[in-house]
């Protein structure tokens, strides 16, 4: 379990939940459930912090909840 803020909200658009995780850019997932969404994240939130090793890019360091969010 990663400890970024998570943005859960439900997408008409989608039909589906949405998961956002604001602090890495471009990471979210969605899931027929809240709880699928929270899982999809989580293993999304993985891939992500994987690629940018790889790629040598930088990966920040959870702050917690956003201000702005």
């Amino acid at each position: 379990m990663y400890k970024y803020e998570i943005i859960l909200y439900w997408s008409t658009e989608d039909e589906s939940y949405i998961a956002e995780a604001p602090e890495l850019p471009g990471c979210m997932a969605d899931g027929e459930t809240m709880a699928e969404a929270l899982e999809n994240i989580n293993i999304v939130i993985g891939e992500w912090i994987e690629t940018a090793m790889e790629l040598g890019r930088p990966v920040p360091k959870p702050k917690g909840k956003l201000a702005f969010a």
